[in-house]
Order: C-alpha cells, then structure tokens, then sequence
C-alpha cells in the first residue's frame, strides 16, 4: 500500500498553485465508475473503472483539450490476449443495440493485447446521450464480451465541463446553452521547466560517497530521530550521494521498505556539514509538499527527479512525476496519479501537471 508518507501527496481537490513562477496545477475526482481529471492546460481525460472482479480490464476514455476549439474524442479501450489485429465489434447498452441493430464499430491491436475502438464523433455525442440513462454498455466481437460502467459518467462529464469553462456553451458535453465557443478563454500555455545537468561536476570518491549519507543519517538520528526511519539492514546500500554544485551535494536515505515501494527522503549538504543539511520539500499539484519519493532515481546527466509510487503490486493505482534541478531547487515538471486500484494501468493514470522541459548549461 501507499505509505503514510507518500499519502501526504494525494489530494484532489485543489486550486492551489505549486511554485512561484509554476502554472497551476489540475485535479481529479471520482464519480462512481468513473474518474476524471484535467491537468495545468485544462485538458481533461474521463475514464470508466473496470470492474473490481474482471478477469479482463476495458474501459471508456474521453479526452478534450481546454482550448474554444478542442473537441471531445470518446474510445473504448480492451486489455485482454490474443486479440486479432482487427476486429469488427457490436457494441449494446443494456441490452439493446447502440446505436442500432446490425451497426459494428472496427477496432484495432498492434500487440494482441491492446484493442482500441476510437469512435466518431457523431456516435461519441450518441453514447454521452445514451449515458444519461444507460448503465452498462457491452462490447462483443468473435467470442469474447466486455462490460464498462455507465454509473457516474454524466457526473464525471459534467465536472469536465466545470472545469473547462464550458457549461452553458454550446461546446459543452452535458449542461449545453448558447453561449459560443469564442466565450471561452484560451488554454494556458505549456509552462517551460529548465534543468541542469551535475554529470560533469567532480564526483566525490567511494569513500565519501559512503561516509555522506552515513554521517547524515547518524546526525539525523540524534537531532531528529522521527525524520527517516532506522534503516534497515542492507538499506544503506541504497543510500547515495551526488554533487549539485561546488560546494552543495544531494544526499538520499532509504527511510522505509516495502514489498514494492522503497522510500527516500533527500536532503541538501552545503560543504559536507550535516549539521545543517536541509530536507528537500518537493512540490505537489496539491500544494502540500512531499518529503519522501518512492522508487525514486536522481539522472546526473539530465538533472531530472523521477520517482514511482504503487498503491499496490500491480501498479494499477498511485502517483509518478519528474521534477528538475534548476540550480537553486527541485520543481515539478511531470504528475500523473490515479487514486482508485481498479485495473487501470500507469500508462492510463489522469495527467495533472506537464511542461515544456529544457536542459539549460
């Protein structure tokens, strides 16, 4: 599970801003069987929740930039094996025909195991109608059926339009009125986030390397035994050190240790003096910083942050990010999470915060 730590950066509801000089950041929120989130643009994505005992994980995604112009593109998504290159698919909402008897949808698999079926606009505007009403909407094609929730997709859609600036326009996906398009504002830039590269400072030796983050820890343990657990045996063999500048170096211990999640803090050493490092708060779309980075790793040569944190083994919940060294601290330049364990895979989670990321000498 998410340790307490890495919970303290979950939070969806927000409006708060990350950074000074950083854009806003977006947020998620579950409807039901369905979770939506937009990200510091306001493009949005909207996805059903497989079922919690499916053998096989399918899903509705709705994905809309935040721009006057942006449409709404709707797909139905099939994790499975074996699935032929192309398929034709009929597709049933409560048992009866959507959008009438006899019509397929063609569906495609590069791999056999990721099936797509993009639908067109006219029968994406067909299906959010259909929702209003329809609980369950089925997909059959050869031998194999898949069942996706509709319970919270109005919901879900309705909070996209909120947060785009959307409702009472005639662009909205639920709430529409007569307000044009042109009404609506235009979607922020994409925030620049610049990071520079330590591979070439001088390295510190094997033995410093070592004697670093063990000084730290044994500082740690007498100034402020709460901050980072006892390592366990074998855990300082995690722990590292890296040059940031001349005189600062970036120090990770190894705080805790799970089945599939290990926990770091990260502290800032001014010239080896440990006695007044400095633990390094990394910023969250919430606005409440994480102290701790779960399977985490530090690029010298890029100078990005990137850390994973599961909320379970199967990786089908919990956050990731990158942030990036700007020569004076680390700030967010990537979020995604996904807070409901569902089946859905990382390569799915809602997108809250993105960048423009340039390396900078």
């Amino acid at each position: 599970m998410i340790s307490p730590r890495s919970l303290a950066g979950l939070c969806f509801a927000l409006a708060a801003s990350l950074a000074a000089g950083q854009a806003s950041a977006g947020a998620s929120k579950v409807f039901r069987d369905w979770v939506a989130g937009c990200d510091n643009l306001r493009k949005c994505t909207a996805l059903s929740l497989p079922g919690e005992a499916a053998d096989t994980v399918s899903y509705v995604r709705m994905a809309r930039g935040g721009g006057p112009g942006d449409t709404a593109t709707l797909s139905l998504q099939i994790r499975d094996t074996k699935l032929k290159k192309s398929f034709e698919a009929r597709l049933t909402i409560d048992g009866a025909a959507f959008p009438t008897a006899g019509r397929t949808f063609g569906g495609t698999s590069s791999d056999g195991e990721v099936g797509e079926i993009d639908l067109p606009p006219q029968d994406g505007e067909a299906l959010i109608a259909a929702a209003r009403k329809g609980t369950k909407l089925d997909i059959a094609f050869d031998d194999k059926t898949f069942s996706l929730s509709l319970a919270g997709a109005v919901a879900a859609l309705l909070w996209v339009d909120e947060q785009q600036g959307r409702l009472g326009t005639v662009t909205a996906l639920i709430r529409k009125g007569d307000k044009p398009a042109a009404s609506l504002p235009a979607a922020p830039t994409l925030p620049v986030v610049e990071s520079r590269a330590t591979a070439s400072l001088p390295k510190l030796s094997e033995k410093d390397a070592k004697a670093l983050p063990r000084e730290l820890r044994a500082h740690l343990k007498r100034a402020a035994p709460d901050s980072c657990d006892e390592a366990e045996e074998g855990s300082e063999n995690y722990d590292s050190a890296w040059p940031l500048g001349p005189r600062t170096h970036l120090v990770s211990l190894v705080c805790y240790r799970g089945a599939y999640n290990i926990g770091a803090g990260y502290w800032l050493v001014e010239q080896g003096k440990v006695a007044s490092s400095r633990r390094i708060a990394f910023p969250t779309p919430s606005g409440k910083p994480q102290d701790d980075l779960v399977n985490s790793s530090y690029d010298p040569a890029s100078g990005l942050m990137d850390f994973f944190s599961k909320g379970r083994g199967p990786a089908d919940c919990g956050t990731s990010g990158i942030y990036a060294w700007n020569g004076r601290s680390f700030v967010l330049a990537s979020w995604n999470e996904m807070s409901v364990c569902r089946g859905l895979p990382p390569d799915e989670w809602l997108n809250l915060f993105r960048s423009e990321h340039k390396a900078v000498k």
